[in-house]
């Protein structure tokens, strides 16, 4: 647990002492104050639980010189009062110490302050657990008489992150975050199933359903099947789709594709925006106010990288559209690889939404498949091609044949090469679009909201033992 800088002090006061403190030609201050719970549970039973609380300082100088200018970024938890200018002094230090910075810009300014600025930070506790362990303890009574163990985790997390700039801005965001992950075996742990889900507050989170979900496909694995690697028609549910797609959001930068070394860059210079990536009517967009989905309003940049600037704390966020209708709509830049590029400007946000327009849920499209494999999630992804950008990965927890409608049993599972951006290109059918958790890159990026998508002939590359 970090501590406090010192007894009683607030976040907005952190900021503006770090602020008075510098002596730099900019400065940029970003206090994040964390609070988390957490449940754990195994064989039916619950192991842990526990709370903590910290707060994390980030300081970003930035020092005018003839060739330019310069950005220092220190970043500590556990900072004290007395260590608070030292903190500082690293940050200027660092950014007289530097080269020019290539992506400075005058920060940003003019943007009215958050309300509640000053006020205390939000925070989660175990609180947010109370309607959940009880339903949770139904469920393993219910595990129990079914015979199989559920094993898992489920945690929530407040952030309220203050940012200050010598240039006025006062803004504030609070942001919830909540992932339940649950896993069902057999008690001889030769099946295994799993289901995840995200959530702001836990109210929408049913564990009952959820280990009926699982029973359901633990019944399904009393049939073992074996194939053969090949391409096979394939359902991937919404937290698969959102594995591959959050990976294609990260490889989006704007200036990669125009320089040539992405997916999105046009064969003799330029990018692929305006081209048509899909036959369905998908759009692939971003919003910070979406309904469950929300994120913050504004840029919060620790660290300077290919789709986010220092420069840019506090600017501005609107919803964008990525990809509309089935064509490239944009790619993402930061007012200096716009400028650069001529690209429009369209930050980076934390949330990703996929619609298709479909409106059959999984279970509809698994009735009207004649045959093909059902996944239930991917895991250990990783890029092989950046130019295509190929991934490679495995199947976990159960893949499933399909066969007139019905699921018939399980099958191995398989590694897979595949290029969400092709996938987007061969996709028959997309389904009715729903909150989901993206297993592979959870830790990560949990505001998602995916379809369902039938594939008719996904790489299943080779035969796995993966579990």
């Amino acid at each position: 647990m970090s501590s406090r800088t010192h007894r009683g002090s607030k976040p907005h006061e952190i900021v503006e002492r770090a602020l008075d403190l510098s002596t730099a030609d900019g400065c940029v201050v970003i206090a994040d104050e964390e609070s988390s719970a957490n449940l754990r549970w195994a064989g039916n039973a619950l192991t842990t639980n526990g709370v903590t609380r910290g707060r994390t300082l980030t300081v970003i100088a930035t020092v005018d010189g003839k060739e330019g200018t310069a950005s220092g970024v220190v970043s500590r938890s556990a900072v004290t009062a007395d260590d608070l200018e030292d903190l500082v002094r690293a940050a200027e230090k660092a950014a007289r110490d530097g080269e020019p910075a290539e992506d400075a810009r005058a920060l940003v300014s003019g943007t009215p302050a958050s309300p509640g600025f000053a006020d205390s930070p939000a925070e989660t506790s175990s609180a947010v657990f109370g309607a959940f362990a009880p339903a949770l303890g139904e469920a393993f009574a219910r595990a129990r008489s079914g015979g199989r163990e559920l094993y898992g985790f489920a945690h929530h997390e407040m952030t309220s992150s203050y940012v200050g700039t010598s240039t006025g801005l006062r803004l504030r965001h609070d942001q919830p975050n909540g992932t339940l992950e649950l896993n069902a075996k057999s008690p001889d742990r030769t099946r295994s199933a799993w289901a995840g889900r995200a959530t702001r507050d836990f109210a929408d989170v049913d564990p009952g359903a959820l280990d009926a979900e699982l029973a359901q496909r633990l019944g399904w694995a009393e049939r073992r099947i074996e194939l053969p690697a090949g391409r096979y028609e394939t359902l991937l549910p919404p937290t698969a789709v959102a594995d591959l797609l959050i990976y294609q959001y990260w490889s989006s930068a704007g200036r990669d594709a125009v320089e040539g070394r992405t997916v999105f860059s046009k064969p003799g210079g330029g990018t692929r925006i305006g081209d048509r990536l899909s036959e369905l009517p998908l759009t692939l967009r971003s919003d910070p106010r979406e309904p469950g989905l929300e994120s913050a309003p504004f840029v919060i940049a620790h660290a300077s990288g290919d789709t986010s600037s220092v420069f840019d704390n506090g600017l501005p966020l609107a919803a964008t559209e990525w990809i509309r209708e089935g064509e490239l709509a944009r790619l993402v830049t930061t007012r200096h690889s716009a400028g650069l590029t001529g690209l429009p400007l369209a930050p980076d946000i934390d949330n990703l939404v996929l619609e298709g327009g479909g409106d059959r849920s999984l279970d509809e499209m698994v009735a009207g498949t004649e045959r093909g494999l059902l996944l239930t999630c991917l895991w250990y992804i990783r890029e092989v091609d950046p130019a295509s950008l190929l991934l490679t990965g495995l199947t976990r927890d159960g893949v499933y044949l399909v066969e007139n409608g019905e699921v018939v049993g399980e099958v191995n599972n398989f590694r897979f090469n595949e290029s969400p951006v092709d996938l987007l290109g061969r996709a028959t059918e997309a389904g009715r679009t729903e909150k989901t958790l993206p297993r592979e890159w959870g830790d990560y990026f949990t505001r998602a909201a995916m379809p369902p998508l039938r594939v008719p002939d996904f790489n299943m590359s080779s035969v796995s033992q993966g579990v």
